[in-house]
């Protein structure tokens, strides 16, 4: 059985995966479709936005649990670059860079580290 820190932070990594990638919609995804007047894909892009509160507002109550809100916002910002960095990927064809993994790698360290000495 898993312990509650583990099944609060397997919650809070998917919930927040599904946050990220509806914010990643929002704020980037419009950058496809210049054409549209600039009114349009603000309110778009809200839409979209509301969708990632619903998920992003639960996975912080969850979270909260068993995490501070400062290791909550580590692990968020792991997972909006690590989304981030997929999106870019599959929907602007951008390459990942050597440097860009790197710091990938760098954030999960720090993700790591901010765990560190809590119960």
């Amino acid at each position: 059985m898993l312990s509650t820190k583990v099944s609060h932070f397997l919650q809070v990594v998917t919930l927040l995966t599904l946050s990220n990638t509806f914010m990643s919609i929002a704020w980037y995804g419009h950058l496809k479709h210049k054409e549209k007047a600039l009114l349009v894909v603000i309110l778009m892009s809200w839409g979209i936005a509301l969708l990632e509160y619903v998920f992003q507002v639960p996975a912080n109550r969850i979270g909260s649990a068993s995490f501070s809100v400062t290791q909550l916002k580590i692990i968020q910002e792991c997972i909006s670059l690590t989304v981030f960095v997929g999106y870019a990927w599959i929907v602007f064809q951008e390459k990942l860079r050597w440097n860009t993994a790197l710091a990938l790698v760098l954030v999960f360290v720090a993700v790591y580290l901010s765990m560190l000495g809590s119960d």
